[in-house]
């Protein structure tokens, strides 16, 4: 997936070498105001990972005096685990609600219901690369007096009516893992925010806890987006429009081309140009009753299949106080999804191949 920046990379990397700098140098503070730019957003924090993205923001208003332990945190059901460790690692409460059958993002019905006196946060995932209902969301958000935390880690450049996930929210999350459509080259993240208090507060906190060398403000951490990643995510921050221009063609391809009725196709084929807007197709996640059945199949044509995800937080062992909860949308879900190759390298061949490969499969093979 990197051959065809092979070269920029190599150059990026020995750029850096031949700096003597390593960390904190304008590798970073480039990138910094390059992806803030991109996000429409004034301010972003590069860190260690996406994890970490998450747990230092709510940390961070913690220290702000704006949450305190115990405060509720409004969390979508079906997410992935580091959504929900990002809560329980500052002392805070997730409310799992239930997500929107249909787009799989968390349900603005749901958050209503879900509301206590002690919830303090919503904290929406654009899950597979589709935004949230994030007009509802900050219209609740502003009338309860929420903070909103975008998860982001598959959204880069995912927008609604032109604005981008990080723009949103009070602030977002931003994880550059590999296989990210904004990928480094091993673990990286970043924050983006509007609120100048909170951005000087996280570039302490993800340094010792320090502004100053050897001067700590408060008690921080090392998380800390190092040289090499920073000048790789530039190179790759230039080609991402291009890049989700390829994904856009292969999600069309199947969309168009998928009518097998045993499998759900993410979006309503008929409304693709709307839904594409939105849409940077991190993910194409198909679902079906019969998922053991279709991957088998799929494999037997040569085409690789990964879940996403196979088990909900709230089954997981790390969480075993919540394994007697019921929450049967995202249970159904977790069942019935299957992520089919997407990629901004793959061909029409590839991905006319796959759509044939989903076409063919039927109950006989179940």
């Amino acid at each position: 997936m990197n051959n065809k920046y092979n070269s920029e990379l190599k150059s990026a990397a020995a750029r850096v070498i031949d700096s003597g700098w390593y960390i904190g140098g304008e590798e970073l503070s480039n990138f910094e105001a390059e992806f803030a730019a991109y996000c429409g957003s004034r301010h972003c924090i590069g860190v260690a990972n996406g994890l970490d993205a998450l747990i230092l923001t709510l940390r961070a208003w913690k220290v702000l005096g704006k949450l305190n332990d115990g405060d509720e945190v409004i969390v979508p059901a079906n997410t992935y685990i580091a959504s929900i460790l990002a809560i329980t690692e500052n002392g805070l409460i997730p409310v799992l609600v239930e997500p929107d059958n249909d787009t799989m993002n968390i349900d603005i019905l749901n958050i209503a219901s879900a509301l206590t006196e002690k919830t303090k946060v919503i904290l929406p995932v654009h899950l597979y690369g589709q935004l949230a209902d994030m007009p509802e969301i900050m219209k609740f958000a502003r009338s309860h007096s929420l903070l909103v935390l975008e998860d982001s880690a598959q959204a880069h450049g995912a927008a609604i009516d032109g604005r981008k996930a990080g723009s949103w929210g009070h602030a977002s999350g931003f994880s550059f893992y590999p296989g990210k459509n904004l990928g480094a080259l091993g673990d990286a993240g970043a924050i983006t925010t509007d609120d100048d208090e909170l951005a000087t507060t996280l570039r302490a906190l993800r340094n010792y806890g320090s502004h100053e060398k050897y001067k700590n403000d408060i008690q921080g951490v090392n998380s800390r987006l190092d040289e090499i990643q920073a000048a790789f995510l530039r190179v790759k921050l230039a080609h991402l429009d291009e890049d989700t221009s390829a994904r856009r063609h292969i999600a069309k391809i199947y969309l168009e081309g998928i009518s097998n009725p045993l499998i759900q196709l993410p979006l309503d084929p008929s409304n693709y140009d709307t839904n594409m807007a939105r849409q940077v197709w991190h993910l194409f996640v198909i679902r079906t009753s019969q998922r053991v059945a279709l991957q088998k199949h799929l494999q037997s044509n040569n085409i690789q299949t990964l879940i996403h995800y196979p088990i909900p937080p709230h089954k997981q062992k790390a969480y075993q106080e919540w394994n007697e909860l019921s929450f049967p949308i995202s249970e159904v879900i977790h069942q019935e999804v299957i992520s089919i190759p997407i990629g901004p390298t793959m061909t029409d061949d590839e991905a006319h191949a796959v759509v044939k490969a989903c076409n063919s499969f039927s109950t006989n093979e179940s």
